[in-house]
């Protein structure tokens, strides 16, 4: 079991799928309480169609990875997307092309990740990322929080073990903060260069078609002379898990864009 361990730093897991060491790396950055188990066999779908490698890693607090070393901040989506996810793309992959596949805090941090115009980044798939907070988000956490307080959340502890508490509160009681309500990353997005995928489930109970509005417009509007290309996709009869509820939709539009980007960059 592969853990990513650094000058005595918190050990992170993490998991390769092989693939053409032609194509880019497929990096799959998990959900707000996700980890790398409980995006099932999507990944490996998903590479086996493309014919791309694939990394997946715990963040620091999920799955297998060591627990949150201290409290969480607002600005915990950026320290993931600039601090952590850099520093495992030179462990990991040196000098490697690679896409972003991020699903919902995982895809708030490949927009924050691709702002940063890094030269090896050919592309980025979110599946519901938010941009700024909506009531029906925080509606949703505060249902979340019930159900955890009644006991119906009891299946995380297999994933995270005895971070589940943790972990868990750190994301519902950032989200619900009042220090979180004005948390927005619009300003972000002109800055992003390469080619996104923007889903999101028609019935997803944690965000509007406004954050996929903003994500593909902001996008659009590129600074720089670099001008963004977004590709909007909200899928019928699906909520805030696309990968799992629509699994064969969702796996034919990433597999045509990934291998969209695979052409290019060989061209």
């Amino acid at each position: 079991m592969p853990f990513l361990t650094h000058n005595k730093q918190p050990r992170i897991h993490y998991d390769i799928i092989d693939g053409d060491p032609a194509k880019p790396w497929l990096v799959f950055l998990h959900e707000g309480l996700g980890c790398t188990a409980m995006w099932k066999d999507f990944p490996q779908r998903l590479c086996a169609a493309t014919g791309c490698r694939g990394l997946l890693y715990d963040r620091l607090g999920y799955g297998l990875s060591d627990a949150l070393q201290q409290t969480r901040a607002p600005d915990y989506l950026h320290r993931y997307a600039l601090d952590e996810l850099p520093s495992i793309l030179v462990a990991l992959l040196p000098q490697q092309a690679y896409i972003l596949i991020g699903h919902s805090d995982g895809g708030s941090i490949a927009l924050l990740h691709a702002a940063q115009r890094a030269p090896l980044l050919r592309a980025i798939v979110t599946e519901a990322a938010h941009v700024f907070v909506e009531p029906v988000t925080l509606d949703g956490i505060r249902a979340a929080d019930r159900a955890y307080a009644d006991g119906k959340l009891k299946g995380l502890q297999k994933y995270h073990g005895d971070k589940t508490g943790q972990i868990f509160k750190a994301w519902s009681e950032t989200w619900l903060a009042p220090a979180f309500a004005d948390w927005n990353i619009e300003a972000d997005l002109p800055r992003i260069a390469c080619p996104a995928l923007v889903m999101q489930g028609v019935d997803d109970q944690y965000g509007t078609p406004a954050q996929v509005d903003a994500i593909v417009a902001g996008i659009a509007g590129s600074a720089g002379g670099h001008l963004g290309t977004a590709r909007p996709a909200m899928l019928a009869g699906c909520g805030h898990s696309p990968h799992q509820e629509q699994p064969q939709a969702v796996l034919e539009l990433m597999r045509d864009f990934v291998l969209e980007q695979v052409a290019a960059t060989a061209a």
